[in-house]
């Protein structure tokens, strides 16, 4: 009787664990973006951090903890493609700044930029590069050692970048020489940009990005012009394969933007000029164009108050509204398009507000959602993983009040957010 007695209550506490593993959740509205479908009263069931099961008439363990979502529509972790969360505290518009601060201070005051972003609904993030190389490789293994709260970060490590090019520090006097950190990743041949890449395998990053045209942010720029070769970009895709990397490739004109494409990079960030040629080269490739179209405001606000360089605002006069209208032109003719805003230069947190800009310039919610979901994971080679909420996935999950398919500014508002199966926000 008393090794019965034991027994039983072995089996009794190992059913207390197994049950506190499990997570219910119940969703009024589930939004399926791999089929563009709207599911009634689902139950999600989450063990250990990842999706078990997902279904109308889920049978849940007792002892399970449940959170009830039934007033609510249930998206996927949303995916910003485009971030900067490892630039330091907000407010400095000028890249000089920079000067002024220790690699150890930006990497701190990056902190509070990486809650802000999870907290507004954002589990997974893209970071594609820093001024001050590898801070962005410290931030995302604080968030994976459960230093700090942040969302999933892919970074860079740097910019790839040609002597005094776009992902430069410019605007020094000649004889100022940079730090390491500051020139990490300049590179000037094919061969140079291979020891480059080399380098940031070596450190841990886990994807490439190169500048193939001048900038708007950045002084002695000229958004116009073309950097890098196509050579030195073929390399620069050939050698990140090596590493199992991809490439992307921030471009403005229309020249950087398709040796970007022929190069082979997966997505063109910006794409801010895009002509037909382009469009087309971008669709016969499979190539995602990640195209921040609601920064512009920012920008203009930032120089309106004062606090954008004069240059900045020269390299950008007109290229707001001709980037919106290549983006509709791009979602016309069916070319893959993700989800990016350049976090950094709009306020951290403020990401959703570009769904409703993507939905004016020519998509549908459905289509920005998907932009933000299962095309962005697809961008990231994160598809078994990230982007939809089915079995085996990691248990990522928003929720909003109102309908973001009849209104997608209520991305802009979210109640509810879990990354892995463990709840950052509740409302």
């Amino acid at each position: 009787m008393k090794g019965i007695g034991w027994a039983s209550l072995c089996l009794s506490l190992y059913a207390a664990v197994v049950s506190a593993q499990v997570v219910a959740v119940k969703a009024g509205k589930l939004v399926d973006p791999e089929t563009a479908s709207v599911l009634k009263d689902q139950i999600i069931l989450i063990r250990d951090g990842k999706i078990q099961a997902v279904g109308q008439d889920l049978p849940i363990p007792v002892g399970t903890q449940s959170l009830d979502l039934s007033s609510r529509v249930v998206l996927p972790g949303l995916i910003d493609c485009h971030t900067h969360l490892a630039d330091g505290a907000p407010g400095d518009d000028d890249p000089v700044g920079i000067f002024r601060k220790t690699a150890a201070q930006y990497a701190l005051e990056s902190v509070p930029n990486a809650k802000v972003t999870l907290e507004s609904g954002f589990t997974t993030v893209r970071d594609v590069g820093t001024y001050r190389a590898l801070t962005d490789v410290a931030l995302r293994d604080a968030i994976n050692n459960g230093y700090i709260v942040g969302p999933r970060m892919f970074v860079a490590g740097a910019y790839v970048t040609i002597t005094g090019g776009a992902g430069a520090d410019t605007g020094l006097a000649p004889d100022i020489q940079l730090p390491w950190d500051m020139h990490y990743g300049e590179a000037n041949s094919p061969w140079e940009v291979r020891q480059v890449i080399r380098k940031l395998a070596h450190d841990g990053v886990d994807h490439i990005k190169i500048l193939s045209s001048g900038a708007v942010l950045t002084h002695g720029s000229n958004p116009n012009s073309q950097e890098f070769t196509l050579e030195e970009l073929q390399a620069a895709v050939d050698e990140a394969s090596h590493f199992g990397l991809r490439v992307e490739s921030h471009a403005h004109s229309p020249e950087g933007i398709k040796n970007a494409i022929r190069a082979g990079v997966t997505s063109v960030e910006h794409a801010t000029m895009i002509d037909e040629e382009g469009i087309a080269l971008a669709k016969q490739r499979g190539t995602y164009l990640d195209m921040d179209i609601y920064d512009e405001e920012c920008i203009q606000e930032a120089g309106r108050n004062g606090h954008m360089p004069k240059d900045f605002l020269e390299h950008d006069a007109q290229l707001g509204q001709i980037q919106r209208d290549n983006f509709r032109k791009a979602v016309q003719a069916g070319v893959k398009m993700s989800f990016g805003t350049d976090a950094g230069v709009c306020p951290y947190g403020m990401a959703a507000k570009q769904f409703a800009m993507m939905v004016k310039y020519g998509m549908t919610p459905m289509q920005a959602i998907q932009a933000a979901t299962v095309n962005a994971a697809d961008l990231l080679g994160k598809s078994e993983w990230l982007g939809s909420i089915k079995p085996g996935k990691y248990a990522d999950l928003v929720a909003v009040s109102g309908d973001p398919l009849a209104d997608v500014s209520a991305l802009e508002r979210v109640d509810f957010v879990m990354k892995e199966g463990k709840v950052y926000k509740q409302k």
